[in-house]
């Protein structure tokens, strides 16, 4: 008999896995927060050419590694970027999709004082939730280690609590035991 060692998924890792079991190829996704394009590429290798990833961000910086990354993929065919913040969403986007990822905070390597806010993130998450397919995903990292993230952290947790569970359900994925409130994910899954 053999054993094998499970661990469990860090944050990111658990919310690709989770995305990957939603999308197929041919599929609809957006990437509210393309930031350095790592998620974006994530989410233009699950749709395939057949498929449209639609990444957002404010940042000219984070459309340009967003696209450099998505060239050297060869993945730039099926991607919009569009440079403007999330809470735009709803001018971009006019069908169902079936996947939305926002990763929050600062740009990794910018200007930290340039930060996703609770404002404009429930705007885009409220507008992201009617464009959701029934049985699509929307997943969210929060990065409550910082003040503004900390801000936001509570205003989406208040707001997700609230939503009605015969139309969505709420899982939170954390490690309870780490240090320096350390970030965690939101999954909210549109019932069918």
């Amino acid at each position: 008999m053999s054993t094998q060692c499970y661990m469990l998924f860090n944050i990111l890792d658990f919310v690709h896995a989770t995305i990957r079991q939603v999308v197929q190829a041919g599929d609809t996704v957006i990437d509210a927060t393309a930031g350095n394009g790592y998620d974006t590429l994530f989410l233009a290798s699950c749709v395939g050419p057949t498929g449209k990833v639609v990444a957002f961000d404010i940042q000219p910086a984070a459309i340009v590694s967003t696209r450099t990354k998505l060239e050297s993929a060869g993945m730039s065919d099926w991607v919009d970027l569009i440079q403007t913040g999330h809470e735009h969403m709803n001018e971009y986007i006019k069908s169902e999709v079936r996947a939305i990822m926002f990763n929050l905070g600062y740009l990794p390597g910018a200007d930290k004082n340039c930060t996703t806010t609770a404002i404009t993130t429930l705007k885009a998450m409220q507008t992201g939730l009617a464009h959701l397919a029934p049985g699509g995903i929307l997943a969210v990292v929060i990065y409550p280690g910082h003040e503004q993230g900390k801000i936001e952290a509570e205003a989406v947790l208040s707001w997700a609590e609230e939503l009605p569970q015969q139309q969505i359900s709420v899982l939170q994925y954390a490690f309870i035991n780490r240090v320096h409130n350390a970030p965690f994910a939101l999954f909210l899954q549109k019932r069918n």
